[in-house]
């Protein structure tokens, strides 16, 4: 199954929208692809997949400072489960598809979210560069992560199929700006304050928890 089926089932299990299957990926290596990139409880009520890309200033700022508050109130509590899903803007954001290997290849060793949040601290530092390479690699030594299968993978470009298809998933379930959140099978764009997430995720986890009559 591809990124883009997963990303669209609505809250019965409805398939919105299909696309073909990676043809370097098995539906194994994709489902674990996508485990290595999700925070929260597979028995949460509700599902997030978030799209976004690395250089995106709006998912910078929603990452630094929003999502830490979601995270404490609705992840770690076991109300949602939140999967990242990568949508490089490259016409505006030259560094963005890069960066998404980047956090991907981290994944191959645990360690995506540690990679993910130094990404976006440092986004002022390593956007403007012409040629990034350089400093994405100093971020092995950062995460813990062991160096050599680091830069393998990033000099093998082993993660750009995935980059690719989670783009086309997130274009083909209508996504047009970043962040942009799939709850539940309702697109919500931009990055929204917290009260805004709030007000939604409280409503639909009523909804879904609510004693059957």
């Amino acid at each position: 199954m591809s990124i883009a089926s997963i990303i669209c089932r609505g809250v019965a299990g409805v398939l919105f929208l299909t696309a073909a299957p990676l043809a370097a990926q098995t539906a194994a290596e994709t489902a674990a692809s996508l485990a290595a990139r999700t925070r929260g409880a597979a028995t949460a009520p509700i599902t997030i997949y978030e799209m976004s890309d690395f250089q995106c200033p709006y998912c910078r700022s929603f990452a630094l400072n929003t999502f830490p508050v979601l995270d404490r109130e609705y992840i770690a509590t076991g109300k949602v489960r939140w999967v990242f899903i990568n949508f490089p803007l490259t016409m505006i954001h030259p560094n963005a598809a890069a960066a998404a290997e980047v956090a991907l290849c981290a994944a191959r060793s645990g360690k995506f979210w540690e990679v993910h949040d130094l990404l976006y601290r440092n986004q002022p530092t390593w956007a403007p560069l012409t040629e990034p390479g350089a400093f994405f690699l100093t971020l092995a030594d950062s995460a813990a992560i062991p160096p050599d299968s680091f830069r393998k993978c990033l000099v093998g470009r082993e993660t750009l199929d995935e980059v690719a298809s989670d783009a086309k998933g997130s274009v083909q379930a209508g996504a047009s700006s970043t962040p942009s959140f799939y709850i539940e099978g309702g697109l919500l764009p931009g990055a929204q304050p917290v009260a805004v997430f709030r007000q939604i995720l409280d409503s639909i986890y009523i909804a879904k928890t609510a004693p059957t009559p």
